[in-house]
């Protein structure tokens, strides 16, 4: 565990230099916080919500799923293939690749397609693999998430700023 985490700290920096430490964000409201309790979607919708789960998922040493997810995100929006070659094999050596520190916890099916995928990668190369992570913060993170000090304290802030307002 302890190679883990010292390999995880050094690995902290990402090729993927376009995704921000965090997202730029407006403050979020209470409603918006109390709703991040009600679905997993609302919360990773939101971009307050990205970046405090991310947060979290920082203390729990699982900050790169948050990280390949976004990497994905982005690849999405991409049209020029030469940018799509490029973010797509970034991609693969900061999440996929079994020598990165930062590899994402994928089942051997969806890395085989990977890999097939990789002869041509595509913006939707690592589809089944965001799929796959985004289920396992949803089924594995998340409810410990909204029971986590970080998520109740902001609660209570943002309740509190609004109550005196």
């Amino acid at each position: 565990n302890e190679d883990r985490e010292r390999a995880w700290r050094a690995s902290r920096e990402t090729k993927l230099e376009t995704i921000p430490n965090c997202e730029a964000c407006a403050k979020p409201t209470p409603e918006e916080v109390q709703g991040w309790a009600q679905s997993f979607d609302k919360l990773m919708k939101s971009p307050a919500g990205r970046n405090v789960f991310r947060e979290f998922l920082r203390t729990e040493y699982s900050e790169e799923n948050m990280l390949f997810w976004l990497a994905c995100e982005e690849l999405k929006t991409e049209c020029n293939k030469h940018t799509i070659d490029e973010k797509a094999r970034m991609i693969y050596e900061d999440y996929i690749s079994i020598l990165s520190p930062k590899e994402v916890s994928l089942d051997s099916r969806v890395r085989e397609v990977i890999n097939r995928k990789m002869q041509e990668p595509s913006s939707h190369t690592f589809d089944d693999a965001q799929l796959q992570i985004y289920t396992l913060m949803h089924r594995d993170s998340y409810p410990r998430f909204l029971n986590s000090a970080i998520y109740k304290s902001l609660l209570q802030t943002v309740s509190h700023s609004s109550s005196e307002s």
